[in-house]
């Protein structure tokens, strides 16, 4: 079985520590490199090339969000998920545009750790609730508010489909068996999204279906 590979930065040691032997415990994952700051874990994403990266924000030398935006810029097949103590609006919409997957504060339990590096590795979105909320009250239209670009104009009927769901926090397999489909096919439809879109994640094709009012509270739960 080939494991998820996962990169860990952050500036604390004991941070390091103890979330490489809450992965470690699980059979699927492994822990192929640690970084102490943003520039080692630019470097080490090349060198180790994980699927996943966990990273802090507040860093020495380069700070989380540009470390999350080089590393989407040269590696985009590796998936950045967030792990900090901090959820103010300038940190979480700065990282979400750099291309991260996921956001997660720090007092989330082991448990939610380990499925958010599954969820982000299988192609999925992972929002702290709390980061959640900030996400669709900044992105969700006001009633009566015009929206963008038309769905219809970007995204097929079955891609937009795919994206309601996926709005939801829907995994690809409840996307598939919701609209009866293959698993394969689910994950074909939001590649061809995150094409039209010019995404490399969930999270930021969810952050423009947002902005251009494709979805509604309605859309989601």
């Amino acid at each position: 079985m080939d494991k998820i590979k996962i990169l860990i930065a952050d500036d604390h040691a004991v941070v390091r520590e103890g979330t490489r032997q809450i992965l470690e415990q699980e059979p699927d994952m492994d822990v192929v490199a640690e970084a102490a700051d943003g520039a080692e874990a630019v470097k080490l994403a090349g060198s180790s090339r994980p699927d996943v990266a966990i990273v802090d924000i507040s860093m020495p030398n380069v700070d989380g969000i540009e470390a999350t935006r080089q590393i989407k810029s040269l590696y985009p097949g590796i998936a950045v998920l967030i792990l900090s103590a901090y959820d103010d609006d300038q940190f979480v919409f700065s990282l979400l545009e750099a291309g991260a997957a996921g956001y997660l504060l720090k007092s989330v339990r082991g448990r939610e750790l380990v499925d958010a590096v599954r969820q982000v590795y299988a192609g999925e979105s992972v929002l702290h609730p709390s980061i959640a909320r900030k996400v669709l009250n900044r992105f969700v239209p006001a009633p009566g508010k015009t929206a963008g670009q038309k769905s219809a104009e970007v995204l097929s009927e079955r891609e937009m489909e795919v994206m309601r769901l996926a709005t939801r926090g829907s995994s690809n397999q409840q996307i598939a068996d919701e609209l009866c489909l293959s698993l394969r096919t689910v994950q074909a439809h939001l590649g061809h999204i995150f094409n039209k879109l010019q995404v490399s994640s969930r999270t930021e094709a969810v952050v423009r279906a947002l902005k251009e009012g494709w979805v509604t509270l309605q859309d989601i739960p």
